[in-house]
């Protein structure tokens, strides 16, 4: 399957096989490509957490509305971000990179980040949103559908995660074997009316 046809074909399912369990190795494959999504200054602070315990699967859907599909997708992931990435060994992400291309741009990530809240949080968001597309795009690739979710009690999960105080729950993304199809598109807006040139 080719870019263009993940994009097209790729819809927001929510009734899926609760028997149908993703092996090992796709998951391994499905988060290694995850993993290649951009980050700004390659600070990588998207943080997957695979909820595969059932009885966390279970609470976590009653603090999602009670959506089945948080429970009976193969696999949950709830896309989190580390606000403080930026700060913890920030060589780290630079490793590879040229001395002195390392040299300019480890600085450069305190300076953008430091104090500065707003960006940390802005920053996260980005992050997470380009992840959630390439694990869909990538599951889709892969023979399984998917559907991008922020409608759960964010405090609550967090809770139920024990995520670090300086980590932000941004979206669920849940992957598995559809059991029926989408319904049709709800409606598409003209390109006009979406695409700017220049200036509004």
């Amino acid at each position: 399957m080719n870019v263009t046809q993940a994009i097209t074909e790729r819809r927001s399912i929510k009734a899926f096989d609760p028997h149908h369990r993703m092996s090992e190795q796709e998951i391994n494959q499905l988060m290694s490509l995850a993993m290649l999504s951009p980050t700004a200054f390659n600070i990588q602070n998207w943080r997957f957490v695979l909820v595969t315990d059932p009885v966390l699967r279970q609470q976590i859907r009653a603090a999602s509305w009670n959506q089945a599909q948080v429970e009976e997708a193969s696999l949950l992931i709830v896309l989190t971000a580390d606000l403080n990435a930026w700060a913890k060994q920030p060589e780290r992400y630079w490793k590879n990179a040229p001395k002195a291309a390392s040299d300019l741009l480890v600085p450069m990530i305190g300076h953008y980040y430091q104090n500065n809240d707003q960006v940390q949080r802005d920053e996260a968001m980005r992050s997470c949103g380009m992840a959630a597309t390439t694990l869909m795009l990538a599951a889709k690739e892969m023979g399984y559908d998917t559907c991008p979710m922020d409608g759960f009690d964010f405090a609550a999960v967090s809770k139920m995660l024990n995520l670090p105080a300086d980590h932000i729950p941004t979206m669920f993304i849940v992957v598995g074997k559809a059991l029926k199809a989408a319904a049709p598109r709800g409606g598409q807006l003209a390109m006009d009316e979406v695409v700017v040139y220049n200036q509004f």
